[in-house]
């Protein structure tokens, strides 16, 4: 009897685990693998497709100059955005973390851009960066600067443009995670040192930062993925320009499937952002548990 009830329960829990297992399957596991299949073939999605086997993918090594590019600029984004969004993150959320009025209405006021789509902020901003009529260049103009940069038009401010937005808009999702992580934080062990005449600076260095170091590395392998799929913000506002200074792998994986129609090449572009993350994150969870092995 029991048995049958342990099943009973086990068969009703399967059933409401069905329409997520369909949905993963069919909108997640299919096409995963179907696009890995399509990176071994030469498909333009119209003529039937031609097996090439490593084809696409030693083009890609081999003999695709604008994938190179994309790669390095998808890089240098990562590398302008983690750090100071992670770093801006903690702040604001050391700062807000305090007993203070108002702190719901500032709370929300960071969170907002959150939950903003991408495609308005990237169309509010892309008329801020205006070289003419744009709110920054008025005010830089105003205290003095004659020739203030065109922004999303220069190929040296371009990708730094993109990449003060991608800030601006990640910050609170940093500052809500990193929230959760200090209120996590025993108030105790802050009386103690200050007892022992430890001062606020002591505090975060020697209790803040190391009991956040699984929050922050959370934070630092989401964001570092995030960046590398940057899409939205290249697209809206410059498209990838000028010339190639603001592609990204997925816009050039979008533009080589759906604007070339080059799905099985789009596919290989594909799988090797996949391979990067993927070494990326296996690197960082490799390091951070031989540091909390030796800190154990």
């Amino acid at each position: 009897m029991a048995r049958r009830f342990w099943l009973g329960d086990t068969m009703v829990a399967y059933y409401f685990l069905l329409p997520a297992v369909i949905g993963f399957a069919i909108f997640t596991a299919i096409p995963l693998i179907a696009s890995l299949c399509i990176s071994f073939y030469d498909w333009n999605t119209l003529s039937d497709p031609k097996y090439i086997g490593l084809g696409n993918y030693l083009k890609i090594f081999t003999n695709d100059p604008i994938f190179m590019t994309a790669l390095k600029n998808t890089f240098w984004y990562a590398v302008g955005v983690v750090p100071f969004s992670i770093a801006l993150g903690l702040g604001a959320a050391l700062l807000l973390n305090q007993q203070i009025i108002g702190i719901a209405f500032w709370r929300t006021i960071y969170f907002m851009p959150v939950m903003t789509s991408t495609v308005a902020i990237s169309l509010v901003w892309k008329w801020l960066y205006n070289p003419e009529v744009g709110l920054i260049n008025v005010l830089l103009r105003e205290i003095g600067v004659q020739e203030p940069p065109t922004w999303l038009t220069s190929v040296t401010w371009a990708l730094p443009s993109i990449i003060i937005v991608t800030i601006w808009k990640t910050i609170g999702y940093n500052m809500v995670i990193f929230l959760a992580g200090l209120q996590n934080i025993a108030k105790d062990l802050y009386e103690a040192a200050e007892i022992d005449g430890s001062g606020k600076w002591n505090g975060f260095w020697y209790i803040t930062l190391p009991l956040l170091r699984p929050t922050t590395f959370f934070i630092t392998v989401i964001s570092v993925i995030h960046s590398f799929q940057v899409f939205g913000y290249a697209l809206v506002m410059t498209e990838g320009g000028p010339g190639v200074a603001t592609n990204t792998l997925v816009l050039y994986i979008y533009q080589q499937g759906f604007k070339f129609f080059n799905m099985g090449y789009a596919s290989a572009i594909a799988w090797v952002l996949f391979i990067i993350l993927l070494v990326f994150t296996l690197i960082q969870t490799y390091v951070n548990h031989r540091r909390e092995a030796a800190n154990a």
